[in-house]
């Protein structure tokens, strides 16, 4: 099957899931009212005593890129679900039988979720910008820190799909991820500073892909450290965030690509 053909079916099939997310609009309001939460509730609960220099609005600005990333690694799991719930109703079986790509499903299901993410995201910088955040660097910065944000989504998403058709719903998928999950977004530099971390926390937080990407976020939009006292030694993986995020990224798609491509080739409904 030619290239062009395949990309004509993963557009047929995103088109498909996007059409999907319109006639349930519910979906796309709670997967932006929660990270609209999460921005006001960290923004006026936790700023004053993270930012003690000031009235809060440092850490405002802090916070949204970390927001930002916890906001597009949990939405990949909407692909997880997804794909759950197809295998569950049996759609998954039919599509097999059609003339098409073994990967049109797939990758039509992690496109319609970028899209997904892009008005999740324009959302969350109007809210942002609301709280006090500002992009104290170039516009052309900024739109790299979208995109890369957007790309390592892309990558999670893959793997929440392999998650999605060896699961038994949709539910399972939901439990599963929150638990990796949260402690991955959480152990990071999301929410604050790791240098008051505990060393191996610290150690974790450092390498983890979920602080490079918000590090990268943070850097390419100007946003300041509330902190008086930066690590003075940062890990490699800080120091090049950029470059961190997308090998983790290209490693994830290598991986999880053909991982779940299989998984699909045998799933069936349940």
């Amino acid at each position: 099957m030619s290239l062009s053909t395949a990309w004509s079916d993963s557009m047929t099939v995103a088109k498909r899931n996007l059409i999907k997310i319109m006639r349930v609009p519910e979906l796309l309001v709670f997967t932006t009212l929660s990270p609209i939460m999460f921005i006001l509730l960290f923004a006026y609960v936790f700023g004053g005593a993270i930012d003690q220099r000031g009235d809060g609005s440092v850490y405002r600005e802090f916070l949204i890129a970390g927001i930002f990333a916890q906001t597009v690694v949990f939405g990949a799991t909407i692909t997880g679900a997804g794909l759950a719930e197809d295998v569950k109703s049996g759609i998954i079986d039919r599509f097999r039988t059609l003339p098409m790509s073994p990967t049109a499903v797939l990758a039509g299901r992690t496109f319609s979720d970028v899209v997904n993410n892009v008005i999740v995201l324009v959302v969350m910088s109007l809210t942002g910008l609301a709280v006090g955040w500002r992009i104290r660097t170039s516009v052309f910065d900024a739109l790299i820190a979208f995109v890369l944000l957007l790309i390592f989504a892309f990558a999670i998403s893959w793997i929440m799909a392999w998650v999605g058709l060896i699961v038994p719903s949709p539910e399972v998928v939901q439990q599963a991820s929150f638990m990796v999950i949260f402690p991955l977004t959480f152990i990071a530099n999301t929410f604050a500073p790791i240098e008051g971390f505990p060393a191996p926390l610290k150690f974790f937080a450092e390498w983890n892909p979920v602080s490079t990407v918000t590090e990268a976020c943070r850097n390419l939009f100007g946003n300041p450290n509330p902190n008086l006292a930066p690590d003075p030694d940062p890990s490699w993986a800080l120091q090049h965030p950029i470059v961190y995020t997308l090998i983790w990224s290209v490693v994830i798609l290598m991986l999880f690509v053909p991982l779940a491509t299989a998984q699909y080739r045998k799933a069936s409904s349940r």
